[in-house]
């Protein structure tokens, strides 16, 4: 698989505003009405992911394989949150993030999250032949 020259330093920038939807207590990881781990996890690898999408070739997108986050302070609904990630190793289709994310108070997160380039055809492919079906 071709893999487009991929430099450090690219930076992503996301956004989102808490909602019910987003809290601890709707998705399943605890009982409080905050911003839940998970939903703060994919805020970061969607930023991630977006920041890197334009320099991958046709047919090609990443997986996150790795993250590791420390998540701070509760945000309640109604405020927004912001992830800021800078890519910082590239090892050919390895990719390493840095990440830190705040609310409208201070910084709530910090980690890193890794993420890999692949043929998205054969990627999902595989995927459903574990399954004995197909895409």
């Amino acid at each position: 698989m071709e893999v487009k020259e991929i430099n450090t330093g690219i930076k992503g920038h996301g956004e989102e505003t808490v909602t019910e939807e987003l809290t601890a207590a709707k998705i399943g990881s605890g009982l409080l009405r905050v911003y839940g781990t998970p939903a703060l996890a994919a805020l970061i690898e969607n930023t991630a992911l977006n920041s890197i999408s334009e320099f991958l070739n046709d047919g090609q997108g990443t997986v996150g394989t790795k993250l590791d986050i420390s998540h701070l302070s509760a945000t309640p609904v109604g405020m927004k949150v912001s992830c800021d990630t800078v890519l910082t190793e590239v090892d050919r289709r390895r990719l390493v993030f840095s990440a830190e994310v705040f609310d409208e108070a201070g910084k709530i997160a910090e980690g890193t999250h890794e993420r890999f380039i692949v043929d998205n055809k054969s990627f999902e492919e595989k995927a459903y032949t574990k399954a004995g079906k197909t895409g």
